[in-house]
């Protein structure tokens, strides 16, 4: 049996595949359901641009809760960068670190965001997170890989400058354990 710390020989292959690929399976992928998201925290690898092992963040944990309204939000959180065949754990076990806080919900036609209208938006400026963190300006268009399923998903990240919206890269995810944590 595979442990949940480990990533599944699919989420690798997706996380190495090149960006025309990754940009074809975004584009025929499938509605996430928000509700079997929330209550599961995923591991995830920034799949590209490659550079970014070198920022020490090629590996996170990405969360999902609901608040007392019913609205969906998600977090981040930093792991142990040491390689994709290594478990994903928390940098400080003892005390985990929650930061890049995301509002999630199916994208709007309608709205500024919409590149994706089949995917969920994780939308970082609705976050609450402090006004100079970077983390702000990201949307995060996120699919299914495999249709009906919520255990392998992918993500196109882009920085909202101004109207404009600039893709800085792609990242897959992958069920890893149950939580409880809300903000």
């Amino acid at each position: 049996m595979r442990s949940e710390r480990f990533a599944t020989n699919e989420y690798l292959r997706i996380a190495a595949l090149p960006p025309r690929e990754l940009e074809r399976l975004v584009v025929r992928g499938d509605t996430p359901d928000l509700d079997a998201l929330v209550g599961w925290e995923f591991r995830g690898t920034n799949a590209w641009p490659p550079f970014v092992g070198l920022l020490g963040i090629k590996k996170f944990i990405k969360g999902f809760y609901q608040d007392d309204a019913g609205a969906v939000w998600g977090y981040n959180m930093p792991v142990r960068q040491n390689g994709l065949a290594a478990p994903w754990t928390y940098k400080d076990p003892a005390h985990p670190k929650r930061f890049g806080f995301y509002g999630v919900a199916p994208v709007d036609a309608t709205a500024r965001d919409n590149a994706y209208l089949h995917s969920v938006l994780l939308d970082y400026g609705r976050g609450g997170n402090p006004v100079f963190d970077p983390s702000s300006v990201l949307r995060d268009y996120v699919v299914r890989v495999d249709k009906g399923s919520d255990e392998l998903l992918l993500g196109k990240a882009y920085a909202a400058v101004g109207p404009t919206r600039v893709p800085v890269g792609y990242f897959v995810l992958e069920r890893q354990h149950a939580t409880d944590w809300r903000r």
